[in-house]
């Protein structure tokens, strides 16, 4: 309503003038409706879980149980990224530790801005680190970036199993799954011999070939190895860190374990008093229907004794070995019920020092379900929950503690005046825009074409809307292994080592210690495969090429 004084013909003078008054007085609602817009947000942080310590000499590696599930109701396209709960493992130093070098193993369950192909199931990847993230690697195949002229740990990978396609955009889960357990570990294996130089660099490359064992509802065994000059080329350059990475030195037995989260989506907005309100998208945790849902399970280190010892007699003409793991030279870690978290909600380009910290403790309880099980005991008045998961609340209000700092709290959604608009943001499913296909080298003189496969291209529709192309190679003859610093004499001493390992370690038998609560999740059945007739022994699966299906 406009005031009497202007309706009466005031000079234009005092008619801005008057406008100026009234504009300090009105509230921000009258003021500028587009400032009380819901501002885009996201949540992000550390999920931590403390766990008892193992003696140091289980240094060979371990194996652990974890929870795969849809964290988002609904895929919200290429921003989002967030791990499930994993691992960092590290190789382990006598004596201080030199500054400036970083390298380990990684990866797990989750969702990256670099994934194509994306679903609400989670996918798996390797993560191999080399120093200093000068080279990463996934999976066969896979690395930093798709520059294959300049490649960075695409051929850090060896696919070892017959029976298990790699597809590069990460491994695949049965879609749907939510709250099986997916047991995954790394242990070393005698594959390759050391070497005392590197590309003829005087800086060695040591003989341990950490392997990936999956034990999941449809597969069981090795899968892939990273091969040792992926963690020694960086001393080429470095030789003062020759013989520091995990080519040569033990695992770091006693690992963190985290759920690293980077972006969830989320949006912030104010009332007409000022007051600060937060809404983030649907965000899911297991649960079962009698008791809280395991997330962590049998956390285990191993020393040499477990596999390695006897695989290296078996190589050099000994007893042939099951490729069983053995427990008795294991020690699986134990929890209490504690545990942390640091998930925060804010704006972008916020500082550090001015994100805001969820009341997660608010709705979420640490419990050990047993001594080697980890899980959440949920406030069922803030949670939401159908029959396999729990929502976590959506709707939180910005508050000071009793220290005068500044937390998100849990609200009733009806507690949220109208005007912050945030009952109306929507968060929907979207593919990521980025869906070009991966394509490896096709030229005739590549490693992928010379010597070449020895049979295909076959096919296989995923899961996950896209459609993965692959040739069979000769264990020896995959591009992996042509770019891994190996003479061809090596490379046959390898290929008659694998072809052991092909010849008896199947898939239908046990080879990680399993589970004791639970049930496994199942990897998508189209990435289990089976050789040719004639290449049963001594030849891999390798994906060329992944796109979206038509």
């Amino acid at each position: 309503m406009i005031p009497a004084i202007l309706q009466r013909g005031t000079s234009r003078f005092w008619y801005v003038i008057c406008l100026s008054l009234i504009s300090l007085c009105l509230p921000p609602a009258v003021m500028a409706a587009d400032d009380m817009a819901p501002r885009q947000a996201e949540m992000a942080g550390y999920l931590l879980v403390p766990h008892g310590k193992v003696d140091a000499r289980y240094n060979a590696g371990f194996s652990m149980y974890v929870a795969a599930w849809p964290l988002l109701k609904n895929y919200p396209g290429q921003d989002f990224q967030s791990g499930l709960f994993g691992t960092w493992m590290f190789a382990r130093l006598d004596g201080p530790k030199p500054e400036k070098i970083y390298s380990d193993i990684e990866g797990g369950l989750g969702w990256w801005r670099d994934t194509r192909f994306a679903t609400e199931t989670p996918k798996f990847i390797m993560g191999g680190v080399a120093l200093n993230f000068v080279e990463w690697a996934n999976g066969p195949g896979a690395g930093k970036g798709r520059n294959w002229q300049k490649p960075a740990g695409h051929y850090a990978i060896a696919q070892l199993s017959p029976w298990v396609l790699w597809p590069p955009d990460g491994l695949n889960l049965k879609q749907g799954t939510s709250g099986e357990l997916f047991g995954y570990g790394y242990l070393p294996l005698p594959l390759t011999s050391p070497k005392k130089t590197t590309t003829g660099a005087d800086v060695p490359t040591g003989d341990q070939c950490w392997t990936l064992f999956l034990n999941t509802g449809n597969f069981k065994g090795p899968v892939t190895f990273f091969m040792p000059y992926f963690w020694s080329r960086p001393t080429i350059e470095k030789p003062e860190f020759a013989g520091l990475f995990l080519d040569t030195r033990p695992s770091e037995p006693n690992k963190a374990i985290q759920m690293e989260t980077q972006h969830i989506p989320a949006y912030i907005g104010q009332d007409a008093k000022g007051d600060t309100f937060a809404r983030v998208a649907p965000t899911l945790f297991p649960r079962t229907a009698d008791r809280e849902a395991p997330l962590i399970h049998r956390i285990t280190a191993y020393n040499k004794a477990a596999l390695w010892d006897g695989v290296q007699a078996w190589f050099e003409g000994g007893k042939e070995v099951s490729g069983r793991i053995d427990a008795q030279a294991a020690a699986v870690h134990t929890f209490e019920s504690r545990g942390g978290a640091t998930w925060q909600i804010y704006t972008p380009n916020t500082s550090r020092d001015k994100k805001v910290p969820l009341a997660w403790s608010s709705f979420a309880t640490p419990v050990a379900l047993d001594d080697t099980t980890y899980g959440y005991k949920w406030d069922t008045t803030s949670v939401s929950n159908n029959a396999t998961t729990i929502t976590l609340p959506e709707y939180y209000r910005l508050t000071r503690d009793a220290g005068n700092k500044e937390r998100w709290l849990v609200v009733d959604p009806k507690e949220v005046p109208a005007e912050t608009g945030l009952a109306k943001v929507e968060f929907p499913k979207r593919p990521g825009p980025d869906r070009r296909p991966y394509v490896t080298p096709d030229e005739a003189d590549s490693c992928w074409r010379t010597p070449g496969p020895a049979a295909g291209p076959f096919e296989a529709k995923l899961g996950d809307g896209s459609v993965v192309t692959y040739n069979w190679y000769r264990f020896a003859d995959q591009p992996a292994l042509l770019n891994a610093d190996l003479t061809d004499a090596e490379r046959e001493s390898l290929q008659k080592r694998v072809e052991l390992l092909h010849k008896h370690w199947t898939r239908d038998r046990e080879y990680l210690p399993p589970p004791t609560v639970g049930k496994l999740a199942d990897l998508d059945p189209a990435v289990i495969v089976a050789p040719p007739k004639g290449l049963e022994i001594g030849y891999v699966p390798i994906v060329t090429r992944q796109a979206a299906q038509e």
